[in-house]
């Protein structure tokens, strides 16, 4: 019985990918073996590992083609100094998220939108891949502890999850932020809403950036950090540092997790209270998800005003209900009535960012907040009208610096 030309050319390409697996694993395993090895550290890395792979890909195999040699000394610089199969997907400007479903499953996100991506990784390959990215910062990740957030050398946010959590194999989830800074026009803004939000941040108002995930609340907060005057102390604070501020002046903050033996922890809500002590102009708390909310909003009612922050929220509205939440979270106590006085003396405008069919992020409304009988309202400044941003309200509150101009009203509705 003879084979069909297709059984016979799938035979050939797996003995290929064997050979091929094999090679690599000897060059990696005399590179492991070389007494220089431990001179490829620091500065240019991977410049002094591509050429001693280089050496020793050669030395293996001397007869390979041209293109077939680049190839494979590519696929070993990005395992041994970089994240393997991952890297030609990172080095991609126009990739700005990377999932890792399990093994040979991946997507990437472009322009908004998810595309499939055919990735040769199997479970150990990814779980080694985190772990060369969690090591150096004292993380790990293992079935004691099967869940891990890092950034790597480029900002870009990982976030690994490993079974028996993960049902089908390690999940990875790496979000990038663009090279190149969104200015507020990239939120589907005019001329009027945009100078409204320039001058809130100039004049001290406190900003809250409201929107679900993804949906682009820490670009606009970038964004928006824009305006603030280039004289001014800012001091970051996130649970993991993302936001990128232009401004020469700035302190950024980054809370720790606990070590593997489940100490040395550093919450946001601490670096919000460390924060007060370092003569900050503005304090720009990356995003409230707990008990730091109760610092944040004691800071802005006491003198720490032009602060800006981001929540997840599904509006306007619906970002002070779950603000209130969150400062129940910090136990203090505090009656309710009180938390809401709070927060009507500590925010001024909620900002809310949705994303559209399409992967299209816009600002959906600036809203100012108002007092109520039962609690904070907000009123809206500009809704989307339908095509665009409309104008709907003159806004009411002061300026918090005293130096500020009075608020843009031309074109706006009083």
């Amino acid at each position: 019985m003879t084979s069909s030309p297709t059984s016979l050319g799938a035979r050939q390409n797996g003995h290929a990918r064997a050979d091929v697996a094999a090679l690599k694993q000897r060059v990696h395993s005399r590179l492991l073996a070389s007494p220089t090895i431990t001179e490829l550290e620091g500065p240019g890395r991977e410049a002094a590992v591509r050429a001693r792979l280089a050496e020793l890909l050669r030395d293996e195999e001397p007869l390979l083609p041209t293109a077939v040699f680049e190839r494979l000394l590519g696929e070993l610089t990005h395992e041994v100094a970089g994240l393997g199969p991952l890297e030609p997907l990172l080095a991609d400007p126009e990739v700005t998220e990377v999932m890792v479903n399990g093994p040979g499953r991946a997507y990437v996100e472009r322009a908004g939108r998810l595309h499939p991506v055919a990735l040769a990784l199997d479970a150990a390959g990814i779980a080694r891949l985190v772990e060369r990215v969690v090591g150096p910062l004292g993380l790990r990740l293992d079935r004691s502890s099967p869940l891990v957030d890092a950034r790597l050398p480029d900002g870009s946010r990982l976030h690994a999850v490993i079974p028996p959590l993960a049902v089908d194999g390690p999940c990875v989830t790496i979000r990038r932020f663009g090279a190149c800074a969104v200015g507020l026009d990239g939120f589907g803004l005019g001329p009027r809403a945009a100078d409204l939000l320039r001058w809130a941040v100039f004049a001290g108002w406190n900003i809250l950036v409201s929107g679900g995930t993804s949906a682009g609340k820490t670009t606009l907060l970038n964004a928006l950090s824009g305006a603030i005057p280039a004289e001014e102390r800012v001091v970051t604070i996130e649970e993991t540092a993302e936001l990128r501020l232009a401004q020469p002046h700035v302190v950024r903050l980054e809370a720790r997790p606990p070590n593997a033996e489940g100490a040395g922890a550093v919450t946001v809500r601490q670096l919000v209270r460390a924060a007060l002590r370092m003569r900050p102009d503005r304090i720009v708390v990356g995003e409230v998800r707990g008990g730091e909310a109760l610092d944040m909003l004691q800071a802005l009612n006491t003198g720490h005003d032009g602060s800006l922050s981001t929540i997840h929220a599904n509006g306007a509205a619906d970002a002070l209900a779950r603000l209130e939440t969150l400062v129940l979270f910090a136990a203090a106590g505090l009656p309710l009535a009180a938390v809401r006085s709070q927060i009507a003396a500590a925010i001024d405008v909620v900002v809310h960012v949705a994303r559209r069919a399409g992967g299209v992020r816009r600002i959906e409304a600036i809203a100012e907040l108002e007092g109520a009988a039962d609690g904070p309202a907000v009123r809206p400044l500009f809704a989307w009208g339908g095509t665009t941003l409309e104008p709907v309200d003159a806004p009411a509150r002061p300026a918090r610096r005293p130096d500020a101009p009075a608020p843009p009203r031309e074109g706006t509705r009083c």
